[in-house]
């Protein structure tokens, strides 16, 4: 058995594979280690995944959000052999998951756009360049957080026409004050600003709804994307929400550039699963 799992900011997909065959995925918390301690990971591990703890697991691969360098790999590479109580754990990048996911063993610029957002060229092996997302606060152009902070914002600068304005209050009701304190004093403020692109998404027929998306997926097209050279050679794919919930206007956004559209899904998974049983190698 080996276990896979994709993790992003808000939640981790975990899918054990069984003698080549893939059992229902289950769903935990978002693993980060930028965010989390190993002994809250170990903790979040033992009460949301305590049904494959006694499984026969031999091999764990984990792609995770913050899984960037030696010292966050080892944070969440320790928590997990803790808790399965196995040596052959492998830690790598969302982004590294991604390009697996949608490149499998082609090259391909290969783009995340869920809560954050991130991008990479990969050669069909390897990730060969990475545009750093730099996180919500100077990054992460495209996503879920950059969506709803646009959108925050305007709210509270009153920028967007009266009716939004209330919509907006109708359906969350929440302060101005209560924005700021979960933005500025709470844990995991991606998360909190991420949720409000659903309400976008809910409303995407009012224009100016639309044009935050369309602008935040320009952003991280100029900012990201045209960053790397291949990117007028190689399709370009997508994996996570945003992309795939607003996946017409990201073909727009990417026909003004002159870009080819590749794969757009919703999560890495079961791509994930095919490179794992086809293309993988030991690391």
């Amino acid at each position: 058995m080996i276990l896979i799992a994709d993790s992003g900011s808000t939640k981790t997909e975990w899918v054990v594979i069984n003698d080549k065959r893939p059992e229902p995925s289950i769903l935990t918390n978002g693993i980060s280690p930028v965010y989390l301690s190993g002994n809250v990971i170990f903790d979040l591990l033992n009460s949301e995944l305590s049904v494959v703890k006694n499984l026969p697991i031999r091999e764990v691969y984990f792609y995770g959000t913050g899984c960037n360098s030696d010292e966050n790999n080892i944070i969440v590479k320790d928590s997990i052999r803790e808790f399965l109580d196995i040596k052959d754990v492998y830690v790598g990048s969302d982004v590294l998951g991604a390009a697996r996911s949608l490149c499998l063993n082609k090259p391909g610029i290969a783009c995340i756009l869920g809560t954050g957002s991130n991008s990479c060229y990969y050669d069909g092996q390897n990730i060969v360049s990475n545009i750093s997302p730099l996180g919500f606060i100077l990054g992460d152009e495209g996503s879920a957080a950059a969506i709803g902070r646009k959108l925050v914002s305007d709210i509270l600068k009153n920028q967007l026409p009266e009716k939004v304005i209330n919509l907006f209050s109708e359906t969350y009701n929440i302060t101005s004050a209560e924005i700021i304190d979960s933005v500025y004093k709470k844990t995991f403020p991606n998360r909190f600003l991420g949720q409000f692109a659903k309400f976008i998404s809910s409303n995407i027929d009012i224009a100016e709804l639309e044009q935050i998306v369309i602008s935040s997926f320009e952003d991280f097209i100029v900012r990201n994307v045209l960053m790397y050279p291949e990117s007028k050679l190689y399709p370009i794919h997508f994996t996570g929400s945003v992309a795939y919930n607003f996946r017409a206007q990201l073909e727009t956004s990417l026909k003004r550039h002159g870009l080819l559209q590749g794969i757009v899904s919703l999560t890495p998974m079961q791509n994930l699963i095919e490179y794992h049983l086809n293309f993988s190698y030991k690391n």
